[in-house]
């Protein structure tokens, strides 16, 4: 690749704790990828208007909250009208299984439970964004 990969990682709503987007996003920038972190307390519009500005490849949402099945389709939704279909929106957190299997047939990529080695994450964006971004 002639860039790194850019990724931008997101705490959308009410959902105060970071610890975990945080670590991901150091083992991302370890793994030689450019990370952007948006911070708590995010709009899916402030998001995808961040994900755009920032032209990005991923966006990673980190969710604890329980509210993935109203922020992943909000996000899905605004990423298809505004043309960000060779975007990869992953993500993880608190997130049941019957759930994260609708929402990968809804669009979202795959969705990481707590304690999903690092390496898996990593390995997974990277082949991803290899098929869906040409640079």
């Amino acid at each position: 690749m002639s860039r790194p990969i850019r990724v931008l990682i997101a705490k959308v709503g009410l959902d105060g704790h970071d610890r975990g987007a945080k670590v991901i996003a150091s083992f991302l920038r370890d793994a030689g990828m450019e990370v952007i972190y948006t911070g708590l307390r995010q709009t899916p519009e402030m998001v995808v208007n961040a994900a755009l500005q920032e032209d990005v490849d991923v966006i990673g949402v980190s969710i604890l909250s329980g509210a993935h099945m109203t922020v992943f389709p909000k996000l899905i939704g605004m990423m298809k009208e505004k043309g960000m279909n060779d975007v990869l929106l992953t993500g993880g957190g608190i997130i049941p299984d019957e759930d994260m299997k609708k929402l990968n047939a809804d669009g979202v990529g795959k969705l990481f439970a707590p304690g999903t080695n690092t390496d898996e994450i990593v390995n997974y964006i990277q082949k991803e964004v290899k098929q869906k971004r040409a640079f």
